[in-house]
């Protein structure tokens, strides 16, 4: 029986550790300022922060070789997948930077980002012991009539429906926009801290008229 796999998920993953020192220096006054704007906040109220997150981004000039770079990966990205790319701009909706509370309890439940066509991770700080991200199944019809997995079975395999992916610093991770993704709760053993981006594919001639 000839075997035909169609409609599959494809994930880039990259070790790019040139990025980490200086990104993680120039990440320190964000994460800074959200943990000061946090503390205000909470003077007078009982809650508890499990993740402070940067402002944007993308017009930041310490920032601009890693966009550069994010970028034109993102750019092949689409190509590889067939896409006329000759036709579009690809733009930078989202890019930010994030980590989890040293208490620990730093999470994100499982979500997709509207209307992006490529999504992405570079990992600042990270270990065995953090949090990682976890990619759902995409595919609806494939979820809904889910099976039993056989207990022996530990690898990745066509009936997988989550994957955890264990980054380190300086691991780049691409992937579809309409990827379903989160992260596992983090006990705050170790620094976790992650750059995001969306990046949408605009038509040339709308990015003309603007």
């Amino acid at each position: 029986m000839k075997i035909n796999e169609y409609f599959k998920t494809t994930l880039w993953s990259e070790q790019k550790p040139e990025f980490v020192k200086s990104l993680n220096k120039a990440s320190d006054k964000y994460i800074k300022a959200s943990i000061t704007k946090h503390k205000k906040e909470m003077k007078n109220k009982k809650y508890f922060v499990s993740s402070y997150h940067s402002t944007s981004l993308t017009k930041d000039n310490d920032f601009r070789d890693f966009k550069k770079y994010v970028g034109n990966k993102s750019w092949e990205f689409l190509d590889y997948h067939g896409y006329d790319m000759n036709q579009y701009e690809i733009i930078f909706n989202e890019l930010w930077v994030q980590e989890f509370n040293k208490k620990g309890g730093g999470h994100q439940s499982a979500h997709i980002h509207p209307n992006q066509h490529v999504s992405g991770f570079y990992f600042l700080k990270a270990s065995e012991k953090t949090s990682m991200p976890v990619f759902h199944d995409p595919r609806n019809g494939a979820r809904t009539t889910k099976l039993n997995m056989k207990p022996e079975v530990k690898e990745i395999v066509d009936g997988t429906e989550l994957v955890h992916y264990r980054p380190q610093p300086g691991t780049l991770l691409i992937f579809p926009g309409y990827l379903e993704h989160e992260f596992v709760v983090d006990l705050g053993i170790e620094p976790f801290r992650f750059i995001h981006w969306n990046i949408q594919a605009v038509p040339k001639e709308m990015v003309r008229d603007v």
